[in-house]
């Protein structure tokens, strides 16, 4: 019985990237997949509201009104979440942690439109964990220059050295799996009460929307952004 469940359910069960188109590229089939179309529409979304947010601002008014508000409440909420953490370097990053903590929260929450949330694609959140581990690095030697990025190496002892690399190529693996692996078990439990208890599934599922993608999404998006910033804070600091 169980066995007829499972197979019955696995033609309507589905959480799995699909091809949507390929084309040929210096001989090579390249795909177009779910996850690409997906980013297509956030990213148009994302362009749209970046649009008319400047419209907005363009012809701010000294008491903000309407739209002007929205956006205005958005840039300081980011803003005091950026220099509460990283102090008087945070201006310099604020930028940065605005697009990232967008494009994450709404990619995380994308599912309650009917889109497989991009970040529940590992080919996603590793170039975004890259991109911090890249920052990391770089605002390091800015900062310690190459005698303090050796001497950090090299605590609490030289031998330890190798340790404290593996330490630091972990970085963003952890970032980009732990995003990563949050969404994805999100869309598969989501996947799971769709396709096994379809006939039941009327309203209730909307209590498990707003805590996967909604609660969950908007927590990973904090966890990714603080830890983010926390990185690149303690590789600014030079004593």
């Amino acid at each position: 019985m169980a066995q007829g469940i499972l197979l019955s359910a696995e033609a309507e069960i589905d959480f799995m990237i699909h091809g949507v188109f390929s084309y040929n590229f210096f001989g090579n089939k390249v795909w177009i997949t779910t996850t690409h179309m997906c980013m297509l529409i956030i990213l148009l979304v994302l362009f749209v509201f970046g649009f008319f947010a400047r419209r907005a601002m363009l012809k701010a008014t000294e008491v903000p009104t309407g739209f002007q508000n929205v956006v205005e409440l958005i840039v300081e909420m980011l803003d005091k979440m950026v220099d509460s953490t990283m102090g008087k370097n945070g201006k310099n990053f604020r930028n940065y942690i605005g697009t990232i903590f967008i494009f994450i929260l709404i990619s995380n929450i994308s599912g309650l439109f009917g889109l497989r949330p991009p970040t529940a694609d590992y080919g996603v959140t590793l170039p975004l964990g890259l991109m911090t581990f890249t920052l990391i690095h770089v605002n390091k030697f800015r900062y310690q220059k190459v005698s303090g990025v050796i001497k950090g190496l090299c605590d609490p002892w030289p031998f330890w050295a190798p340790i404290n690399m593996i330490g630091d190529i972990a970085v963003p693996i952890s970032l980009s799996l732990r995003l990563f692996a949050n969404v994805l078990s999100g869309t598969v439990m989501m996947a799971l009460v769709y396709g096994l208890l379809s006939k039941v599934a009327l309203f209730w599922p909307a209590v498990l929307h707003v805590y996967f993608d909604m609660f969950s999404g908007a927590i990973q998006t904090y966890v990714f952004c603080m830890l983010t910033m926390t990185y690149i804070s303690d590789a600014m600091t030079t004593e």
